[in-house]
């Protein structure tokens, strides 16, 4: 049963922008746990940033030298203007520290990673009336600028 139930998740998304990876997942649970870990392994993140409640415990990813940060929204929502301040912040430690680590993020289901249409009206106005308040720039170890904003 828990095998069946592990092939209907979509599989991880890693994204790569200039020297950043971010892996897009599903939310796991107690049960998937240690897969959900060892993939995390696998893709040598170092921070999961969980944007929902929490649905399984952190104690077993932090274990294995994962940072998880907490910075649940409601589901379907853009995100407020803290946790976009607070992702901004992270990220510019992050990637200055670690050149090369990987990012992980998940949402209650984690469906915007492969289904079309995933995005709801309330996000894409969103997206379209971003405009950045700052940007963030650091080189990796070959000396590449990096930027986020």
């Amino acid at each position: 049963m828990g095998r069946l139930a592990n092939m209907n998740r979509p599989a991880a998304v890693e994204i790569s922008y200039d020297c950043m990876k971010f892996l897009i997942t599903h939310n796991p649970t107690n049960a998937t746990l240690n897969k959900f870990t060892e993939d995390l392994k696998k893709f040598k993140v170092n921070t999961l940033v969980r944007v929902c409640e929490a649905t399984y415990d952190k104690a077993p990813v932090e274990k294995e030298g994962i940072q998880v940060v907490d910075w649940p929204f409601d589901d379907g929502a853009p995100p407020p203007t803290q946790i976009v301040d607070d992702w901004l912040k992270l990220l510019n430690t992050k990637f200055r520290e670690e050149p090369g680590c990987c990012i992980a993020v998940h949402c209650v289901a984690g469906l915007g990673r492969k289904r079309r249409g995933a995005f709801n009206s309330k996000q894409l106005l969103y997206l379209e009336k971003y405009r950045p308040k700052m940007r963030l720039r650091f080189k990796d170890n070959n000396s590449h600028n990096c930027c986020v904003q």
